[in-house]
Parts: structure tokens; C-alpha cells; sequence
């Protein structure tokens, strides 16, 4: 059967143009020499070279040598000088590579001083990350054409990419404590003119907010139970609340329940609408009411829900880089831990969690808002005394609690009552439920009483007199 000439044209590869293939890669001969020439003028320009540049970022070979022999003297408290120059150059066998004394004669004249030498090394940096880039598309190119690769994970690889050249950033220096203080003392103040008693966003429930100042930017807070104890309800809850009251734009990651299933969850929660009759399809004509109400308060909240499922800590990350980009992200939830794919499946199981913990907090720093992850508890828990959930319970990696600013644990004695408790002790714990902060870096550690109407999968407050009512705003 013959090709036709359409299909025959695709499958040839593309040509590259020889304008492309003739072009040199990005670079400034100028600005090389510029900073190699200043640093023989005034060595002390080293220090501030070298929080710019790295030897790598050099295009001719030969400045890249010099570059790392001139840092290396420095380092090591030696004068430099065009004499002692030669001479580690003669010692280590580079000074006919990098072109002899001709060469070293157009680095000492390249500049007549060495005031602009921070602006010669941006300028060399500025053409090494086109360069990286270029490298960069040559390999997703490569790749993209390699059919054993699933293009969901070229995305993601392609992405990574990028995003490591983005974030190799040049110049950065210690900051003073004169500005840190200014900084804090202007944190301090937006509080104290807040007056709300909390430092970070409220999550609506009273005690927690006490206990917690809220939710704190940069800051990862774990929230870890045993399957069915209520943790999804609490983080949806507060989504629902920071989303819903604060106007605050969050993301929710959900790689257990679908949109739609968190939808529904979310609307009888907020209209205290019973979730099993509207799954079955009866409910009353107040109930309907509520419904239409509630859809119309919740379609207003800066919400976001990634349901995608097999989900790696790359893609939550661009996923969450994108919308802060574009929404100023305030809160990112993540459902749950254990269910995010590894980078690496082959790592043992602890290492994958343990990085997935270390690549959460970096990212809660990253875009500097609180990170509410939930993680599973393993079956310990329930083979201590009143099941009482502890931080070694946590499943699969001890990173989780190293990692974590903040950890608590949603308990539910009820859970735990056998089908043949009495009625006393039944009524004594229908309801309740706890919410235990066993860590939390930078304040007290307690327990916090909340009722759980399960009927509507969320909780409320137990404050005397207080009534939780997510439809009041």
C-alpha cells in the first residue's frame, strides 16, 4: 500500500536552517574579559564576582580556567598577581591552554579600572542562562521524539527543567539584621492593626486559631489520621472557610476524591445539607432552597481543585506557581501525602516520602503561604491505649514530623466504639471529636474539642454559646 505524500512529509524529520546551525551561542567576549580583567586589577572584586558567577558560566574555555584559578587564590589567602598568575597556571599545566602570555596581556588590558566589574559578571551570567536555556530546549526537543517517555511525564520533566534554570539565582548576600528587624516589626504591626487576635489566616475554628495564631505563610502544616476519622472534612473546611470568608485564593490538590465529589462535599458542609440524602436524591424542598443558596455564596470564593490523580511534587508545584502567578495564591492544600508519585519509583518507599516532605516545605517557603497536607497514620495507633494518635505513628518516614512546622491529628473516640458498647457510653462521645497539635514549631502544643456532625462531613466549634455557621457569609 502506497504512502501518501502527506503522511510521508511527517514522518521526515525536520531540517534546521543553516542560519541556525552557523549562529554562536549566546555570549559576551567583552564582558568575560572585563570581569577577569578587573579581578587583576583590584583581586578584592572576587567576593563580589563570585556571588554572581560560577566558572561554568564562562562560554570560552579559557576564561572559565582563569576564572577558577583566580577564585581558587583568593580562597586560599594568596596575592594575586600577573607573576604568581603564570605560575599556578605553569604548575597546573593550563598556561599554553588558555593562550600564554599573549593572552594574559589582553585580560590585564581588557578594562582601565575595575568599578564595573558586578555589571561585567551579570552580563556574563545574563548570556550563560540563554545559553542553559537553549541547552534546555535541545533536551525537551530530544526527549519529546524519544516514544518510550508517557507525555504527561515529558511535561513534567520539561517543566522541571525550566524552573531550575529560574531558580539559580545570582547575587543574593546575607541580609542585615537592620532589615530583618524593619521587616518583622512591619509583620508585627499588620497583625496588631488586624486586631483579630491571630497572626496567620483564621481557619474558623476558634480554639485551633488560639492554639495556632492560624495559619502561618511558609509554613507546612501536616494533618494526619486514620482512614475515615474525618481529616479530608477538617482541610475542606478549612479551604471552604479561608476561600469562603477570608477571600483568601487556595488551592486544593485532591488525588483521593474527584471535583465534583468534593463539590457536593463541600456545599452540604457549608448548607448543612445531608449528604446521604442528596446522594440518593431525596431531599426536602428546604433543603433545596439551601442548596441554590449555598451554590450561589460558594461560586464567589477564589477556590481552585486539582483533581488530577498520580500527581508528582513537580507538577503540584508548577500547578501552584502558575495560579500564584496569577491569583496571588494565599493557601495550597494538598490531599493527601502518601498518594503523591514519587520522582524516582525505584527510591526505597521512606526516602520517596521523605523527599516529598522536603519538596512540600520548600515549596510552602517558595511561595510564602501555609501548605496544609494530610498524611496517613499506620495501624500503631490503634494498638495503643485509647488509640491515641502520637507523631511516631506517622506512616512511612519520620522526615514527615522533621519536615512538618506544624502537626496535628483529627481523633475520634466514636470510631473506635465496638457494636456492643453500652448506650451510656455511645451518647458520652457521640460528636465529639479532637483535634491534637502534638508539634507545632514556633508555639504550644495542646488539644482542641470539636463537634462532628457527621450527617453534613464537617466540624463545628464546641465554645459555649459560639455557633460555627460556614453560612453566614
Amino acid at each position: 500500500m502506497a504512502t501518501s505524500p502527506q503522511v510521508s512529509a511527517a514522518r521526515e524529520p525536520r531540517t534546521v536552517s543553516p542560519e541556525i546551525l552557523d549562529r554562536l551561542p549566546p555570549h559576551s567576549a567583552e564582558a568575560e574579559l572585563g570581569v577577569l580583567g578587573s579581578i587583576l586589577l583590584d583581586p578584592e572584586m572576587c567576593d563580589e564576582v563570585a556571588l554572581v558567577l560560577r566558572p561554568e558560566d564562562f562560554y570560552a574555555d579559557a576564561n572559565q580556567k582563569l576564572f577558577a584559578h583566580l577564585l581558587a587564590m583568593h580562597n586560599d589567602g594568596l596575592r594575586i598577581d600577573a607573576t604568581l598568575l603564570i605560575e599556578r597556571l605553569k604548575t597546573h599545566g593550563d598556561f599554553d591552554f588558555i593562550g600564554g602570555p599573549a593572552y594574559l596581556i589582553e585580560v590585564a588590558d581588557a578594562v582601565p579600572h575595575a568599578a564595573n566589574a558586578v555589571r561585567y559578571a551579570e552580563i556574563v551570567r545574563d548570556k550563560a542562562t540563554l545559553r542553559s536555556l537553549i541547552h534546555a530546549g535541545t533536551e525537551i526537543l530530544r526527549d519529546s521524539y524519544d516514544q518510550s517517555l508517557e507525555a504527561r511525564q515529558m511535561l513534567g520533566r520539561a517543566e522541571e527543567t525550566i524552573f531550575r534554570i529560574l531558580e539559580r539565582k545570582g547575587g543574593v548576600d546575607a541580609t542585615p539584621m537592620r532589615d530583618v528587624l524593619h521587616a518583622a516589626l512591619d509583620r508585627i504591626d499588620a497583625r496588631l492593626q488586624r486586631g483579630s487576635g491571630i497572626g496567620g489566616l483564621a481557619t474558623g475554628f476558634t480554639d485551633l486559631d488560639a492554639l495556632t495564631g492560624g495559619l502561618h505563610g511558609s509554613e507546612l502544616v501536616i494533618i494526619a489520621a486514620r482512614p475515615s476519622m474525618g481529616k479530608t472534612a477538617l482541610a475542606t473546611n478549612i479551604a471552604d472557610y479561608v476561600s469562603g470568608k477570608s477571600q483568601v485564593a487556595t488551592l486544593f490538590v485532591s488525588l483521593e476524591m474527584s471535583r465534583l465529589e468534593l463539590a457536593e462535599r463541600m456545599l452540604c458542609a457549608r448548607g448543612r445539607i445531608n449528604g446521604h440524602k442528596l446522594r440518593n436524591g431525596f431531599i426536602s424542598a428546604g433543603d433545596r432552597r439551601k442548596l441554590v443558596e449555598t451554590f450561589s455564596e460558594m461560586s464567589k470564593s477564589p477556590m481552585f481543585i486539582d483533581d488530577a490523580p498520580s500527581r508528582t511534587m513537580t507538577e503540584i508545584a508548577a500547578t501552584a506557581r502558575r495560579l500564584a502567578r496569577r491569583e496571588g495564591l494565599g493557601l495550597v492544600v494538598i490531599d493527601y501525602l502518601q498518594l503523591i508519585e514519587p520522582d524516582n519509583p525505584k527510591d526505597p518507599r521512606q526516602e520517596q516520602v521523605a523527599k516529598i516532605a522536603r519538596r512540600l516545605k520548600g515549596l510552602a517557603r517558595e511561595l510564602e503561604v501555609p501548605l496544609l497536607c494530610l498524611a496517613q497514620l499506620n495501624r500503631q495507633t490503634e494498638a495503643t491505649r485509647e488509640n491515641w494518635p502520637r507523631l511516631s505513628h506517622l506512616r512511612e518516614s519520620g522526615a514527615i514530623e522533621q519536615d512538618a512546622d506544624v502537626v496535628m491529628f483529627v481523633h475520634r473516640d466514636e470510631y473506635y466504639l465496638s457494636p456492643t458498647a453500652p448506650e451510656e457510653e455511645r451518647q458520652r462521645v457521640a460528636g465529639q471529636a479532637d483535634v491534637i497539635v502534638a508539634k507545632q514549631r514556633n508555639g504550644p502544643t495542646g488539644d482542641v474539642k470539636l463537634v462532628w456532625a457527621q450527617d453534613y462531613t464537617r466540624f463545628e466549634n464546641m465554645a459555649v454559646g459560639e455557633e460555627y455557621d460556614f453560612g453566614s457569609f
